[in-house]
């Protein structure tokens, strides 16, 4: 739906600390023959044109990377915007996306071959075809983030970044470390948890803000729904490279099912009560005979417990065949509202008391007037076009830390605080930054053939 873009609102505001009130194997030599070939062709810098084209390089060809694309080329009012480069692990896989994303916007697409890179290094010759100014998408995978960010961040490129951010509290604060980096140099970081930019979402904040629910004392998020399975390893790929495609199953590849498939409700949970949990506790597990999620369990069940006595229940279920769900739920003092919907949907609205039900509504907000995904764009571009301070990264980092947390309290089946995930320093793999195709892999099969997964009371992560 096409309407008048609201005022852009600040995204650097931080919520208050506890107690203060965004998808055949090449092995590593034929990968790396590919990525110096294609370097040796784009050793010349692409500089923007006197039109004031704001040029973007895109690393991590996958779906998250290529819808990202195709909402930052559909802003308008903001300028001129091209894709120049792209980078990806797998050759294969950028070809395609290229291929896709031509076809979608045309000629804001320009990356002929020589701008095509693959491998571990890639990132590093997309980010080179940039100048200062213009913007690097990091959406490939969550254990190499960190060193993509503070790639980009040297180079002066502002940065959108995918979650989940970090799999571990090493590289969130790695990345809290990168971002204040960021802020000194004035490099805009924009980051993909884009609930935050639903005008459904901010009204409701504002009614819930002006007391019209009364104290929150429950929220309940939940995601049930088949996500689908790890398979075998095919003898043609190396141990590595099954992990990297099969991350969602790797704790130190992508930060596991929750993270990847929960944060966005875990940090709704948090901005509706505008504070980080002070603790998480919670239950999870594995269905009998199930030995299709790698080291992930297929049901989590998080109590986090906010500074006031408040509390948020975020549940997840990644199992096929069971009832669905997926939205949250507000309870106040007064009455409830709806925060979220299916698949992130903006389906906000409040009740007339405390329950819950078509029959019930009080007030429901209209459709949005764009989607949040375009609208986290709208505010990374305007903020680049006018010089306008942005970096999402403390507030992005923080929900992924308490998302971490909720993980490590069933993982480890105890309490985890928020100062204590807030200091760790626990990392699940050393010199990631370092990783090929023909590394050892962070994670070996053990010798009953599973890869060893949490076993609470004798498990560790933070």
């Amino acid at each position: 739906m096409n309407a008048q873009r609201p005022p852009a609102k600040s995204t650097t505001d931080e919520i208050p600390r506890p107690g203060c009130s965004r998808r055949s194997a090449i092995k590593a030599g034929s990968t790396l023959a590919i990525a110096t070939t294609f370097a040796a062709a784009a050793t010349t810098r692409v500089h923007a044109s006197e039109d004031g084209t704001i040029q973007l390089a895109l690393i991590g060809c996958g779906g998250r990377g290529s819808g990202a694309v195709v909402d930052a080329l559909s802003v308008a009012g903001v300028g001129p915007v091209k894709l120049v480069a792209m980078a990806d692990l797998f050759a294969a896989k950028m070809t395609l996306a290229e291929k896709t994303l031509k076809r979608q916007c045309g000629t804001q697409i320009d990356v002929p071959p020589e701008r095509q890179f693959a491998g571990f290094d890639a990132y590093k010759q997309a980010i080179d075809c940039l100048k200062p100014g213009d913007v690097a998408l990091l959406t490939g995978y969550a254990y190499c983030r960190a060193a993509h960010m503070e790639y980009a961040v040297s180079k002066g490129v502002h940065v959108f970044m995918e979650k989940s951010f970090a799999p571990d509290p090493a590289g969130c604060q790695r990345m809290l470390r990168i971002g204040e980096q960021a802020s000194n140099k004035n490099v805009k970081i924009a980051t993909g948890l884009m609930c935050r930019h639903s005008v459904n979402r901010q009204a409701l904040i504002q009614k819930i803000r002006d007391g019209e629910l009364g104290d929150l004392m429950l929220i309940n998020a939940s995601r049930m729904g088949g996500v689908g399975k790890l398979y075998p390893r095919p003898s043609s790929q190396s141990e590595v490279e099954y992990q990297i495609r099969n991350r969602y199953y790797f704790q130190w590849a992508s930060a596991g099912l929750l993270s990847e498939f929960m944060i966005h409700q875990i940090d709704e949970c948090c901005w509706l009560k505008d504070q980080w949990p002070v603790a998480a506790r919670g239950v999870g597990g594995v269905s009998p005979y199930n030995d299709e999620f790698g080291q992930c369990f297929d049901s989590y069940c998080v109590e986090y417990r906010f500074a006031d006595g408040a509390t948020a229940l975020v549940t997840a279920r990644f199992i096929g065949g069971c009832e669905d769900d997926f939205a949250t739920y507000v309870h106040g003092t007064k009455k409830a509202g709806q925060f979220s919907g299916n698949i992130h949907r903006a389906t906000t609205r409040t009740y007339q008391d405390h329950r819950i039900g078509d029959d019930c509504i009080a007030w429901e907000a209209p459709e949005e007037p764009r989607s949040p995904y375009v609208a986290e764009w709208d505010a990374l571009l305007t903020a680049i076009r006018h010089d306008q301070p942005h970096n999402e990264t403390q507030r992005s980092i923080y929900a992924n830390l308490a998302t971490i947390m909720g993980r490590a309290a069933i993982h480890c089946g105890r309490t985890i605080t928020w100062d204590e995930v807030l200091h760790s320093n626990f990392r699940f793999a050393e010199d990631v930054d370092e990783l090929t195709f023909e590394s050892e892999a962070p994670v070996q099969l053990a010798s009953d053939g599973r890869y060893p997964a949490p076993d609470p009371g004798r498990w560790a992560e933070v």
